[in-house]
């Protein structure tokens, strides 16, 4: 029977009302708006124009694309074709180039980089056994580079200064929603009341880490950055000018062969580094205490308040910050005080939490007497050593050091731990087990398409082999972890395979407790959903510890304690999103992508010796360059809108409001028109194709009368002909509003018979309406996408293959592993569907051991990840 199908394309709209409420300081009444106005008030980047040169300090727009490129070095194809376009412009007359020198080159940037706050070099001395040994620190003044920020023209629109608690409609009530940092708990927190003029805080996220610059490892760096955390999220963790910048370069102490591993040295590295980001911090720890008036965009003047609101940092970086022992410290987490010999995967267990003002009373203790404050310290697992945020109000560390999605769960406890674990079971059942697993990953690269190709999803890694796989990319771990239970569920089966069994049971759910920390928007409910998966993991890991203590084996890398940091580290997951916004806004992942250009600097432009001038000038050289590439865009855009209608410039600024859909899809890559009969003919070997001109034909006389359509001709029966024709496609672009953040979303999806080669054929949800006229999701595989003109008006269908025969009884290890499974009906049942009822693009794994059942991927993003926990199939 086919499906009755709605118009309109897939969901029921959502409730469509926001209210934003105000922090009392703001004076600012709560307000509702419309899903079609929320949001709107954002401004473009679109600073005013001071002058017609906004290349300046350069003397011409050709000397700054020269210097440019002089300063970027590689060339490549992109250079080439900005050399060429720089030749042709000075040969035509258009403009002219005044350098004649690599110093005149030189010379041009030194003027320019006086557009933004330069690098200071400090000099730091340290006391080690009577020795003062010395060490350099290079520094931007943050209150300065800040000052920069506020300055901007193109950012000034953007900046945030309220804390807000937002809330959506859910049908029945309003549901409070976090995103940004001001959207959480902290801000609010913080935001200070005063009776004169408002204050507001000045929020920065840093960084710092060690990097590598060379390939042997014997050269690296220590660069700190920071970010602007009232910047919204696209420009905070963007490439642009408001995004992340180095704003230190900490010093590295050496390695001491005499020295290492005594307490003292540990300590004194600590003392180091403590006394170098004081550096950093000097010039906005006083305005923390007494704020800094500024009149801002809106023209309200505020006293702002610089405040340390994240530090991202990976677990070794962050013991740094607080000042701990480290992993083997009576209490191992920077947050609270877990002990060390507790079983650190208990998260249903709650500890104090960690304040400043609790350890530097410990360090005044040690300070009077050390004996006590030694005892005392290393209680807490803590050092004897002044914390440099101390310096800060409203910037407890302990507070601002955030859950670190990156190391602590995608390379630490899947890719190091959980995932290690797996591939020593796999080894153990031996090499045809191991054949097997290989064999069911390629079977799962194939994912949704049934010939001996595979295709892939977009922004989704995939891989030839995972058994011996070894590497550092927490991005490809992510991604491993999304499509492992799809190729291990048929090796470890629950009888056999006891151990291997429950350990799949605890890898579900930590890949749905990782979908949770992926969303870009939280609301009250799917905070409380990832708090209750954070108890599952816990209860489903003890009972994988349980079944191995009992199954007596004794391999090291089985009979693992789980008492590591990272294991711990999921506990603060959620109270972080709670207190500072989406995990986005404190991940180590944007930040370490900074670490590529530094490394590229150090190969290319510096001599290899002092190495941290160089190449922090050459940083600092491209943030002028960013500067400046953002007065001349605007320059330009400015001047073409000057040449355009008011028409024309409206149509232009509606077109990039993603908010705004231009229509449930698009259909590309047309191919030439084709018979019905011609068509039949082409695919005569493949039985979906049987019969299509009359399937076809049934729907079209079911689907018109059903959408108000007039058959053509005013006939009560519509009769195609072989010599009807219609134009297939092979690309589909589908928008649909993402459950997630009600925004346009879009999948490219693709249904061609050599795709770069390879035969490709993706899926799709479907809505379709079942016998009693309820709205029911279905998915399919996409067989044709085609056009057909009928009395004028085009039509855009699809054959479809759907997956919605019985599957049977829901199988244990499918509601174990959290499994959706579908069945394909034979390959004659294809059905036509309107493009209209498709609701987005889907990824089905097949299940090996079965015919025609397939699993859907639930984890491909998180918009899909929140559908398929509201439809039930």
């Amino acid at each position: 029977m086919n499906h009755a199908q709605p118009d309109a394309p897939a969901t029921a709209p959502l409730p469509d009302s926001f209210k934003t409420e105000y922090h009392p300081s703001a004076k600012r009444s709560p307000h509702v708006e419309s899903f079609s106005t929320y949001g709107r008030q954002d401004p473009t980047i679109s600073p005013p124009i001071a002058d017609e040169n906004p290349w300046h300090p350069f003397l011409t727009r050709t000397d700054f694309e020269f210097a440019d490129f002089v300063r970027e070095i590689g060339l490549g194809m992109d250079g080439t074709n900005r050399i060429l376009k720089l030749i042709d412009t000075l040969t035509s007359g258009h403009d002219k180039l005044s350098f004649h020198s690599h110093e005149d080159v030189r010379k041009a940037w030194d003027r320019a980089s006086t557009q933004m706050t330069p690098f200071t070099k400090h000099e730091i001395s340290v006391l080690y056994k009577k020795e003062h040994r010395e060490y350099e620190v290079h520094s931007r003044p943050l209150w300065n580079w800040m000052l920069d920020l506020l300055g901007n023209e193109a950012l000034k629109p953007h900046f945030v200064w309220d804390a807000q608690r937002l809330h959506k409609h859910n049908g029945t009530q309003f549901e409070r929603f976090i995103h940004e940092p001001w959207t959480a708990d902290n801000w609010w927190n913080i935001q200070l009341q005063s009776e004169g003029m408002p204050g507001a805080p000045f929020c920065l996220v840093l960084y710092a880490d060690k990097t590598h610059l060379s390939s042997s490892g014997a050269v690296k760096a220590y660069p700190v950055i920071a970010r602007c955390a009232n910047l919204p999220t696209h420009i905070r963790n963007g490439d642009g000018v408001g995004g992340g910048r180095i704003v230190g370069w900490l010093p590295i102490v050496p390695d001491d062969p005499d020295h290492d591993g005594q307490l003292s040295y540990v300590n004194h590295k600590r003392i180091v580094w403590h006394e170098s980001f004081l550096k950093l911090l000097e010039s906005i720890a006083a305005f923390s205490h007494t704020g800094f008036p500024h009149m801002c965009h809106d023209e309200i003047m505020r006293l702002l308040f610089p405040v340390i609101l994240i530090l991202s940092a990976d677990y070794e970086e962050q013991c740094v910050m607080a000042l701990l022992r480290g992993a083997n410290g009576k209490c191992p987490c920077p947050i609270c005080l877990v002990p060390n010999n507790e079983a650190l995967y208990k998260h249903s267990k709650n500890h104090p939490f960690r304040t400043a003002e609790d350890a530097q009373s410990l360090v005044k203790i040690y300070s009077a007497n050390r004996t006590e404050g030694e005892e005392r310290l290393k209680a807490q697992g803590l050092r004897p050593v002044s914390n440099a945020f101390w310096k800060m109000a409203h910037s407890d560390p302990h507070w601002a050091l955030s859950f670190d999605r990156l190391h602590a769960f995608h390379m630490g406890l899947f890719g190091r731990h959980l995932f290690v674990v797996l591939q020593t079971y796999t080894t153990e059942l031996g090499r045809e087990a191991l054949k097997m697993l290989d064999d069911a990953y390629v079977l799962f690269r194939l994912l949704y398409y049934e010939f001996a190709n595979f295709p892939r999803w977009r922004d989704l890694n995939h891989f030839n082999s995972v058994t011996t796989l070894s590497f550092t990319d927490g991005n490809k771990f992510r991604d491993i972890a999304k499509q492992i239970l799809y190729a291990a569920c048929r090796i470890f089966d629950r009888k056999r395979h006891p151990r291997g069994y429950l350990l799949l049971r605890v890898i579900a759910s930590y890949v749905e407790l990782d979908m949770y920390l992926e969303m870009d928007v939280h609301t009250e409910s799917t905070i409380a959903a990832g708090e209750a998966e954070l108890l599952r993991f816990e209860t489903r890991l003890e009972e994988y510890i349980a079944e191995v203590k009992a199954s007596g084996d004794d391999d090291d890398t089985i009979r693992k304690t789980w008492i590591f940091p990272k294991a711990h580290a999921g506990k603060h997951a959620f109270q972080d999103v709670r207190a500072k916004g989406v995990a986005r806004n404190f991940s180590t992942r944007v930040n370490e992508g900074m670490h590529r250009p530094i490394k590229r600097y150090y190969e290319l432009q510096t001599n290899g010796k002092d190495i941290a001038p160089q190449i922090l000038r050459i940083d600092h050289n491209a943030l002028v360059a960013e500067l400046l590439h953002e007065r001349i865009d605007a320059f330009d855009d400015r001047r073409r809108q000057a040449l355009l209608s008011d028409e024309v410039i409206e149509d232009s600024e509606s077109n990039n409001d993603n908010r705004l859909f231009t229509g449930p899809f698009h259909v590309g890559s047309p191919q030439q028109a084709i018979s019905l009969a011609a068509l039949e003919e082409s695919h005569s070997s493949d039985r979906a194709f049987s019969g299509f001109r009359q399937k076809l034909s049934r729907f079209l006389n079911q689907y018109l009368p059903a959408h108000n359509i007039p058959l053509p001709g005013g006939t009560s029966w519509l009769t195609l002909t072989p010599q009807t024709t219609v134009q297939e496609f092979r690309y589909l672009k589908l928008h649909y509003e993402s459950l997630e953040h009600w925004k346009q979303t879009t999948d490219y999806l693709r249904c061609n018979p050599s795709f770069h080669g390879r035969p490709r054929y993706d899926c799709v949800m479907i809505q379709v309406v079942d016998q009693e006229d309820s709205a029911k999701i279905i998915f399919g595989r996409i067989l044709s996408i085609f056009r057909i003109a009928l009395d004028g008006q085009s039509h855009d269908l699809a054959l479809v293959l759907p997956y919605d025969a019985p599957t049977g009884s829901q199988r244990r290890m499918d509601k174990d592993l959290g499994f959706t499974r579908v069945h394909a009906k034979p390959r004659s049942s294809s059905e036509i569907f309107s493009v209209r009822s498709f609701v987005r693009g889907a990824l089905l794994a097949p299940d090996v051991g079965r015919t025609d059942d397939y699993f859907v991927v639930t984890t491909i993003d998180t918009d899909m990840f929140l559908r398929m926990k509201h439809h039930s199939l």
